[in-house]
C-alpha cells in the first residue's frame, strides 16, 4: 500500500471520523493503521440488516470492553441510528470509535449535530503528488483521476464507467436523495461541463429541465456526499466591482472527465487547462487539510473578467494556474490586478508547465507545476 500522508493516531484517546469520497481509500487506510480493532462493515448486507433492525445491537456486544476501547465501524451514514449507540458507550462506559463514512447527508438529518463535537474530523483525499513521489505524472494524473484504483489501473475507463453508475445507482437511487434520477444524471454531466468555472444555477436548471432550487438542491448533495465542494469568491474589502457568486470543484478529475466525456486530455488544449486547475484545487485542498491550515481558499474575480484562481488570504497568498509553457505578460494580469487591489497579498505564484522557475521583475513566481507542488509538500511556500 502507498504510504498516505493522512496519519491517524495510533492510540486513539478521542472518538473521530473519517471521511472521504467513495474508493479514496479509507476502508485501506483504516486497516494498515488498526490491523487487529474490532471493525463493523456496514456494506456487508447481513451487518447492515442486524444493526438496522436492531441498533441496541452495538451495546450489548461492547458490554464486556474496557475503556477506551476502540471500534471501527465503516460506511456508518448507512445506519445513522447507530450514532445514539455510540454516543451512549462514550458517555457512558468511555469507549473510542472510528467512524468511517463517504456521505454526511443521511447522518446530519437524524443527527445533526455529528456526536456533538465528541468526534475529531478527518478527511481523507484522492492520491497527492507527495505521496506518489516519483511515480506521480502530471498527464496520468489529469487522466486517470487519483482516486487510487484509478490513477494505479492502466486503463481505468472501465473503472471510471462503473464509479459513475454506482454512484448513481448506490449513493442517490438506493438512499432516495432525488426522485428524479434522468434530470439528476442530466445535471452531472452539465455541473461536470462548468467544473472551475462560476455556478449559474439558471443556466444548469434551464439545460436539465429543472427548477434552480432542485438544482441547488442537487449540488448540496454533491457537496454532503463528498463528490465536489464550492470554492467562494474573495470580497475583502473591494476596491472595484467583484464576482460573488461562487465557483464548483469535482473532487476527482478523472471522475469530471467521464461525466463531460472529454476524452483524452493533451497539453495545448483547453480542457488540459481545465483539468490541471482542478488537479492544482485537489492538492490545495489536500494539503490545508492534512497540514490542518485552518485558513480558506478562494478566488478573486472582477467584473471585467480578470481573475486570479485560489486566493489563501490567511496566508497572504494569490495563485494562477495556466496550462502554458511560454508564460507571458497576459497570463500575470489577474495577479497584478489583486495586488493592486490587495496588497497585502504578497507572496504572487504562476504554476504552469514551463520547464524553468523564474521571477517576475515585480516580484511574481513563475513555478513548474512539479515544482510548486514539491515546494507547496515541503512546506516551504506556504510555512
Amino acid at each position: 500500500m502507498i504510504p498516505r500522508i493522512l496519519r491517524l493516531p495510533a492510540q486513539p484517546t478521542e472518538s473521530f471520523f473519517l471521511w472521504g469520497p467513495r474508493q479514496v481509500g479509507k476502508s485501506s487506510l483504516l486497516r494498515e493503521t488498526y490491523p487487529s480493532t474490532r471493525r463493523l462493515d456496514l456494506l456487508l448486507t447481513e451487518e447492515y440488516v442486524r444493526y438496522t433492525q436492531r441498533p441496541g445491537l452495538l451495546r450489548e456486544e461492547l458490554a464486556d470492553a474496557l475503556p477506551g476501547t476502540l471500534t471501527i465501524v465503516d460506511e456508518v451514514q448507512k445506519v445513522p441510528a447507530l450514532l445514539d449507540e455510540v454516543h451512549w458507550l462514550i458517555e457512558n462506559r468511555g469507549l473510542t470509535f472510528g467512524l468511517c463514512g463517504s456521505s454526511a447527508r443521511k447522518v446530519r438529518r437524524g443527527h445533526a449535530n455529528l456526536l456533538g463535537g465528541r468526534a475529531v474530523r478527518h478527511e481523507l483525499f484522492g492520491f497527492v503528488s507527495a505521496e506518489m513521489g516519483d511515480g506521480w505524472e502530471i498527464e496520468r494524473a489529469l487522466n486517470h483521476g487519483c482516486l487510487p484504483r484509478h490513477y494505479l489501473d492502466p486503463r481505468p475507463a472501465r473503472l471510471l464507467r462503473a464509479y459513475v453508475d454506482d454512484y448513481l445507482k448506490e449513493e442517490i437511487a438506493a438512499e432516495g436523495l432525488v426522485q428524479n434520477l434522468p434530470a439528476f444524471s442530466d445535471f452531472l454531466r452539465g455541473a461536470a461541463l462548468a467544473d472551475t468555472e462560476l455556478v449559474s444555477f439558471t443556466n444548469i436548471a434551464r439545460e436539465c429541465g429543472v427548477s434552480s432550487n432542485t438544482v441547488k438542491a442537487y449540488y448540496q448533495i454533491l457537496v454532503d456526499t463528498l463528490v465536489g465542494r464550492f470554492v467562494p469568491a474573495y470580497r475583502a474589502r473591494p476596491k472595484r466591482r467583484v464576482i460573488q457568486a461562487p465557483k464548483f470543484y469535482f473532487a476527482d478529475v478523472g471522475v469530471v472527465n467521464h461525466l463531460a466525456r472529454r476524452g483524452r486530455l493533451q497539453r495545448g488544449g483547453e480542457l488540459f487547462g481545465k483539468g490541471l486547475e482542478n488537479l492544482i484545487h485537489h492538492e490545495l485542498t489536500a494539503y490545508l487539510e492534512y497540514q490542518e491550515r485552518l485558513a480558506d481558499l478562494t478566488f478573486w474575480r472582477l467584473a471585467s473578467g480578470v481573475e486570479v484562481d485560489f486566493v489563501i488570504a490567511d496566508l497572504s497568498v494569490a495563485i494562477e494556474v495556466k496550462a502554458t509553457g511560454h508564460p507571458g505578460s497576459h497570463h500575470l494580469r489577474g495577479l497584478r490586478a489583486i495586488r493592486e487591489d490587495h496588497p497585502e497579498i504578497d507572496l504572487l505564484i504562476l504554476v504552469c508547465l514551463d520547464s524553468k522557475r523564474r521571477m517576475t521583475e515585480d516580484g511574481i513566481e513563475i513555478l513548474p507545476v512539479a515544482e510548486f507542488l514539491g515546494r507547496l509538500w515541503t512546506g516551504e511556500l506556504l510555512g
